[in-house]
């Protein structure tokens, strides 16, 4: 590990040079960031899982910068062009766009106009025009006359094309255009004629302007598309005639004679327009746009985050249905573990309106399965039926619940639903899914790419491998803060466990269903590629109820067993009395037990766990109950409060599912009465609001939403 990289980084993120190096260390070592912030706090200064992140994303991209680096140099070196200046030049810069600008004048590329004068023999007479110390232009020219070059007009042009190009490689006049681009950069938009009537879902963006550095994250992309969509013409433009102005005080030359500074002159806007301008102007629009991606992809992932980590009904018996109306209701019964007992369809709505054969089988089932609560969908035909269920009595105590069905038809007709469930078809598993999801939504949601879960906004516009990279590690991140119960978790579930992985994850559910359940943490190791490392970064997040071992059921590491035995005798107890006795945890003394690999940080994360084996972080999940009058948007009338659940967060607002079809939008300005500059300031996916009506736009389906001076419950 290069211990420059350490400071650059340590400086950046301002967390001090020895907790970086301390989790560079540990990353080159094979250790997971989960592993790292929860098990090494000594080592690191305590650093939690994002600034653990951080440091891996960075340090990743200066190791991809050093790489460009090796790749430039050898070029350079194989054009005998590498001067010691050049190369230390490269060597000590940090800086991806001026690495860039240096490598510039050495990039291979397509033939240009400058080569084409180049091959004419032409670049000694570049050299004397732009030294400027020539009279006039003619007297050099003549030189350079005959063969492929016709006349002085001829040489000069072919001249001034050299000379363009090399002022559009200088380091200092793209630094000046891009600095301008920067501060003073506008990007506007004007739809494309004859479009108007098809690009109408762009109609914001017919006439815009707006300086590019302060045009929000939402706005750009959905411009971006648009152009892409060919409804919009996009341009990004400054002051182009004070930049010429600007340059031209740069190269020409103050002792000059007027014909050749009018030449230079005349070059440097033609580099400008046809070179400089161009190239900045897509550089500056392609930061823009990664900035925008980033703010999206944050966004986006914090909501997957907020989704996964949704409050799971828990060792519940489900009976779910995906609604419908001409094709039925589709009904699974769903055991503890969510497995499949039984299927059904029933007919409750138009144009069947079997509602008495529907009552009898709903309520024949809950009793024969001992149905402890009903997941509906969200979809098609959910309020309806949500109001045939409420309309039923039960032979046993039940409750009803509406579930997002987002990403349900996904899962319904991916691999893993065939490899689940060979002998059925995929409304029987969007079934499944629903219900499952109600059970534990992160056990089933790890089923589906997360970009199809519906949470996101622009998430086909943004970097894809960016997008997929930060998915991956917000469910890697939700699936290891819960903990995972390892007889029960699926090979998906347990392949985003720390250290595992898609074969290993294979290998433990293999290994299960052949020996049965595993009885402590220590019989992972017979696993087949369950090595010592693996065990190591995986064995904290992995939990088995029920184990000999009752920390093998907590989120304590089998590595500090030993020490938690030593303090449970130092107090003439045994573990299981020990964390049974609560006022003995409170007062533990705990400062004996500090050593430079085990300090205060770890010491009280195992007081904390030990307080609460086995417990799970997530919340309670709670029944929303719509307001009844409203089955329909036609229903709504401003003034109108209803309950609500926020389906989604986006950069403008969060919309909220209040029962129907069509979900509602509260605008970020109608959030609270406060400015915020995110609304994830104030509300969460999933979340129970009570939202007021302000307009409904019956004809397109649009509903507005306040929550501002409406009671919270």
């Amino acid at each position: 590990m290069n211990p420059e990289l350490s400071t650059i980084i340590a400086d950046e993120l301002s967390i001090s040079k020895k907790s970086v190096a301390a989790t560079l260390k540990l990353l080159d070592e094979g250790c997971t960031i989960p592993f790292i912030s929860r098990y090494r706090k000594e080592a690191t200064g305590a650093l939690d899982e994002v600034a653990v992140h951080n440091i891996q994303l960075r340090y990743d991209a200066l190791l991809a910068l050093e790489k460009r680096k090796d790749t430039i140099l050898e070029t350079i070196r194989e054009q005998d062009k590498l001067t010691p200046e050049l190369k230390k030049k490269i060597i000590d810069t940090y800086d991806a766009t001026l690495l860039e600008d240096l490598y510039m004048p050495y990039k291979p590329r397509r033939r240009t106009r400058a080569q084409m004068a180049v091959e004419k023999g032409l670049e000694p007479l570049a050299r004397m025009l732009m030294a400027q110390t020539s009279a006039d232009v003619e007297s050099p020219a003549c030189r350079f006359t005959g063969g492929e070059v016709a006349d002085v007009s001829d040489a000069v042009a072919g001249a001034a094309d050299i000379m363009a190009e090399w002022m559009s490689e200088s380091e200092k006049a793209r630094s000046i255009v891009r600095a301008r681009y920067n501060r003073n950069a506008v990007i506007s938009a004007k739809v494309v004629k004859g479009k108007e009537k098809e690009g109408a879902n762009y109609e914001n963006y017919f006439e815009f302007s707006s300086p590019l550095r302060t045009v929000t994250s939402h706005r750009l992309l959905a411009i971006l598309r648009g152009e892409a969509e060919g409804f919009l013409k996009v341009s990004v433009s400054i002051d182009d005639n004070e930049m010429i102005e600007r340059l031209s005080r740069m190269f020409v030359r103050t002792t000059a004679s007027e014909p050749v500074a009018a030449l230079i002159r005349s070059t440097v806007k033609d580099s400008y327009r046809r070179l400089i301008k161009p190239s900045i102007e897509t550089e500056v629009l392609a930061v823009a746009k990664s900035k925008a991606d980033d703010a999206a992809i944050s966004m986006f992932a914090e909501n997957v985050r907020q989704l996964l980590l949704a409050p799971p009904l828990g060792r519940k018996r489900v009976l779910a249905i995906d609604p419908g109306f001409r094709t039925g209701c589709k009904v699974v019964c769903l055991d503890e573990q969510g497995n499949l007992m039984h299927t059904e369809v029933i007919y409750p709505n138009p144009p069947q309106n079997d509602f008495h054969g529907a009552a009898f089988k709903v309520s024949r089932l809950v009793e024969s399965y001992r149905i402890d609560a009903i997941a509906v969908g969200n979809g098609t035909a959910s309020r309806e039926t949500e109001k045939f269920l409420g309309s039923l009595r039960y032979p046993r105590p039940v409750q009803v619940f509406v579930v997002n069905e987002n990403g349900a038809s996904i899962y319904s007709a991916s691999k893993i639903a065939r490899e689940e469930f060979p002998d059925y078809d995929v409304t029987v598993r969007g079934a499944v899914s629903i219900g499952r999801r109600l059970i534990d939504p992160l056990a089933e949601l790890v089923k589906i790419e997360p970009k199809s879960i519906g949470v996101g906004q622009y998430q086909h516009d943004v970097d894809q491998t960016k997008l997929k990279e930060a998915l991956a590690y917000t469910v890697e991140s939700c699936v290891n803060s819960v903990g995972i119960n390892v007889n029960t978790a699926s090979k998906e579930l347990l392949a985003y466990v720390s250290g595992i992985g898609p074969a290993l994850a294979s290998n433990i559910v293999g290994y299960r269903a052949e020996h049965g359940d595993f009885k402590s943490r220590q019989a992972l190791l017979d696993v087949p590629r369950m090595g010592e490392k693996a065990f190591q970064q995986c064995a904290g997040f992995l939990r088995i109820p029920g184990a000999d071992n009752m920390l093998d059921n907590t989120a304590v590491h089998p590595e500090r067993y030993e020490l938690i035995d030593r303090i449970a005798a130092d107090n003439g107890c045994t573990v299981d009395s020990l964390v049974k006795n609560p006022k003995l945890l409170e007062k533990l003394d705990l400062s004996p037990y500090v050593t430079k690999q085990v300090g205060l940080p770890t010491l009280t994360d195992i007081v904390l766990e030990l307080e609460k084996p086995g417990r799970d972080p997530r919340s309670t999940v709670e029944v929303m109950e719509f307001d009844d009058r409203i089955r329909d948007i036609h229903d709504l009338q401003p003034g109108m409060q209803l309950n609500g659940i926020v389906s989604n967060i986006t950069a403008f607002g969060c919309f909220v599912d209040i029962g129907l079809h069509e979900n509602g939008l509260v605008h970020i300005s109608q959030l609270c009465d406060r400015f915020i500059s995110s609304p994830a300031e104030v509300v969460n996916v999933h979340q129970h609001v009570t939202v007021r009506v302000l307009d409904v736009d019956y004809a397109r389906g649009r509903i507005a939403l306040t929550m501002k001076d409406v009671p919270q419950q």
